[in-house]
């Protein structure tokens, strides 16, 4: 439960929102939207890692703020993404910290965030196993936070004209 969400009791939870949060103004227009639309959790990345070192790698701290003042006009939970332990403290308003597919295999980082009393979003890799998918969360898992979300967000495919395939197999299987 965060808030009045309910995750994995059966209920359908939509999870919504900006990729990266670009300005104050883009993320309160796209939560003034999502709220219009009753999606039960803004999700907003304040710190992106990218392929190329080139590409904007979020707002960070001032991205957190952000949320965390849209957070409180629209009342609605949040998940932002978590890629430095270190970053942790910055993450006191966000209700739930993502892990995303460039740090499925982070083994420290997923060791400390099981030491975490918050929900963690796990992403599976493009290119990880279903099995490698469930390890990564043993390592949440073993460390005391049960409180773990799933995400099969697609894997990477011989198929050049989409950035990934979605696994629909995965979803029975875990």
């Amino acid at each position: 439960k965060i808030g009045k969400v309910s995750i994995g009791d059966g209920s359908l939870c939509r999870i919504a929102g900006p990729c990266t949060i670009e300005s104050f103004d883009q993320l309160y227009c796209i939560a003034s939207g999502l709220s219009k639309m009753n999606i039960d959790i803004l999700r907003a990345g304040a710190f992106k890692p990218r392929t190329s070192s080139y590409s904007f790698q979020g707002m960070g701290a001032e991205g957190l703020a952000m949320l965390s003042k849209v957070k409180s006009e629209f009342k609605l939970p949040t998940v932002s993404e978590i890629v430095d332990i270190s970053d942790l403290s910055l993450f006191d308003d966000v209700d739930i910290l993502q892990v995303g597919a460039k740090n499925m295999q982070n083994y420290s980082l997923l060791k400390k965030l099981g030491m975490q009393k918050k929900p963690i979003l796990l992403k599976r890799g493009w290119s990880n196993t279903i099995d490698e998918f469930l390890e990564s969360a043993e390592y949440i898992y073993r460390e005391g936070n049960h409180n773990i979300i799933l995400c099969e967000r697609g894997i990477r495919t011989f198929e050049p004209s989409t950035r990934n395939s979605f696994d629909i197999n995965a979803i029975p299987i875990l």
